[in-house]
């Protein structure tokens, strides 16, 4: 344990971290001391989820008589239900930008570190067997260098135990980007846009890690394809998502 931190320390020095909300350079603290992920003030700029949430999808609610967000009481999911960290506004839409388009990898320590403070024993409780991200067409992925929810699914799996699986499951449409659909060309967008490459028929627990949720459209796509391949139990996080109506 000493030697890692030793290690982090090290790292923070010839690779300052930067905070996620701001983007301004961490201050390094001291060996003995954790490594700091967000600046003390910018942590209190971002909104996390709380009660109430829908049961289903796990986006904020304005009233805690309801159980269930307007798009889930319209719709049937392919999942069994999901959870997000933070709201997706302000500052953390802006963080979530430079996370994907400006390489701050390190966001994904912050964002991993707060979905563990707050889910790690819904995770746990799930069974989980395998984490899988959702994957980015292999042309993209190339142009940005990186799958940014694999990066917050490994912080998420290291910590948890649980093995990180990149190999299970493809991206075969280089589909449009999803905001900028409506949501009837979202599904049909990610209609066959995933392929399962292995046989899963033993991975009955398995949780999607992504970035954004929104309509559900890509994880629905992404969950129909491993149930149709043997997966019978699939769950989400997400970093952040928006709100119920």
């Amino acid at each position: 344990m000493i030697k890692k931190r030793i290690e982090e320390w090290i790292k923070d020095i010839l690779f300052p971290r930067r905070c996620p909300v701001c983007d301004e350079v961490l201050p390094v603290v001291a060996a003995w001391e954790e490594s700091r992920l967000i600046c003390p003030g910018c942590s209190a700029k971002i909104e996390r989820i709380q009660e109430p949430l829908c049961k289903k999808c796990g986006k904020p609610l304005d009233d805690e008589k309801r159980e269930l967000c307007t798009d889930c009481k319209k719709k049937k999911h392919e999942f069994e239900q999901g959870k997000a960290v933070f709201v997706y506004s302000g500052g953390i839409r802006e963080s979530l930008y430079r996370f994907k388009y400006s390489n701050r990898r390190e966001y994904a320590d912050f964002y991993g570190e707060e979905a563990l403070r707050r889910y790690e024993k819904w995770i746990l409780n799930k069974k989980i067997q395998v984490i899988i991200p959702i994957p980015l067409h292999k042309k993209r992925q190339r142009g940005r260098g990186y799958n940014q929810a694999e990066l917050f699914a490994r912080v998420i799996g290291a910590r948890l135990g649980i093995p990180v699986c990149t190999d299970l499951m493809i991206r075969e449409k280089n589909t449009v980007p999803q905001k900028e659909l409506n949501e009837a060309e979202r599904k049909n967008n990610l209609k066959n846009a995933f392929k399962i490459t292995k046989n899963i028929v033993h991975l009955s627990y398995i949780l999607l890690v992504d970035d954004i949720y929104t309509t559900g459209s890509t994880i629905d796509a992404a969950a129909l394809a491993l149930k149709k391949a043997g997966g019978t139990h699939i769950y989400f996080i997400c970093v952040s998502s928006g709100r119920g109506f």
